[in-house]
């Protein structure tokens, strides 16, 4: 078996002769080709470039064209800002939709329109081109309340829930569509797995996310699959409260930070569910040894149990030693499910 069939046969539940290994690479991938972030983020040829030699030097088995949560955001109007070695970034005091009346005329991009979204398209199709033979191909979106943060800020979004809560279901509603939209361009590219940002449903309790964030993560998770893709659920921060809900999403991926617990999450979802994760991402993978890597891997496989796929807590930091992030690839080829 080749990468790409390693990982959809785990997915299926199908016996394979060793774990998956997915763990999210961006400023490492780029860093990795001694590019400039900015061109990573914009220019699809110099994104497929990094995650190609990245995946072919580590033996990952996926390629994703995540690069920063900005790119629909930016296609809508947003004012984002961008540097050259980090990351872009949305100008929260100038979010599009300070003026929240102003969402009854937001229209939703063309994500072919020749925009961030366009260029993320063709990453795909570049990295399907090159290497979807053999590797997964994985395109990203982000979820109902990251991007809403995107467009009308993260402090305004949490208090709207409490002051026009119509608004916020009506920003989700707009939200969904629109990445539905921009995730059927990217499955017809050749992405076989979108990978569904949600950060800021972390900064929310249980009662809000049930209420509010379930409902509209579930509408994109359906719609995707219903696209013919898998899904990879990834939410930064600290998740304990919604593992159980998170579950009920039915994301083939559960892609858990390392401030939730894995064996929490194992024993409140379904004995079925594919996790991923969740390494320390600085404490054991950046500032750690070879052994230390070894030995936390170890133990998150045996918390998750054979329904695991190896990877980090968060993205692997850019300053990772090589030896430690080879050490975190060895376990995946050496050990089963």
């Amino acid at each position: 078996m080749n990468s790409r069939e390693i990982v959809l046969a785990h997915l299926e539940g199908r016996p394979i002769d060793r774990l998956p290994l997915m763990p999210i690479t961006m400023m490492f991938a780029c860093d990795h080709i001694q590019a400039r972030y900015r061109e990573y983020c914009t220019n699809y040829r110099v994104l497929a470039e990094g995650q190609i030699r990245t995946a072919e030097t580590f033996g990952f088995d996926y390629v994703n064209t995540m690069s920063d949560p900005a790119r629909e955001a930016a296609d809508c109007g947003a004012t984002v800002q961008y540097f050259d070695q980090q990351p872009a970034a949305l100008v929260e005091d100038q979010a599009l939709l300070v003026d929240k009346t102003k969402l009854v005329a937001l229209k939703i991009p063309d994500p072919l329109g020749g925009g961030r979204m366009h260029n993320a398209i063709k990453a795909v199709a570049l990295l399907k081109e090159r290497v979807g033979k053999e590797k997964i191909v994985e395109g990203w979106v982000e979820g109902p309340i990251a991007e809403a943060a995107d467009l009308r800020g993260i402090n305004a979004v949490m208090t709207d829930f409490f002051d026009d809560p119509l608004f916020v279901r009506d920003l989700f509603a707009f939200v969904i569509e629109m990445e539905l939209r921009f995730a059927r361009e990217q499955v017809d590219a050749g992405a076989d797995v979108i990978g569904v940002g949600d950060a800021a449903a972390s900064l929310v309790g249980p009662r809000l996310y049930d209420e509010f964030v379930w409902p509209y993560e579930k509408k994109l998770v359906d719609g995707i699959q219903g696209l013919g893709a898998k899904v990879r659920l990834h939410i930064c921060g600290n998740t304990r409260f919604s593992l159980r809900s998170m579950g009920k999403l039915g994301c083939e991926i559960v892609d858990l930070d390392s401030w939730a617990p894995i064996a929490e999450a194992r024993q409140q979802m379904d004995a079925n569910q594919v996790l991923l994760g969740n390494l320390n991402p600085v404490a054991v993978l950046r500032n750690g040894t070879p052994s230390t890597v070894t030995g936390s891997i170890a133990e998150c496989h045996r918390q998750a149990g054979p329904r695991f796929i190896v990877g980090a807590g968060c993205e692997v930091p850019r300053d990772t030693p090589v030896d430690n992030l080879r050490a975190l690839c060895a376990y995946a080829y050496s050990h089963r499910p």
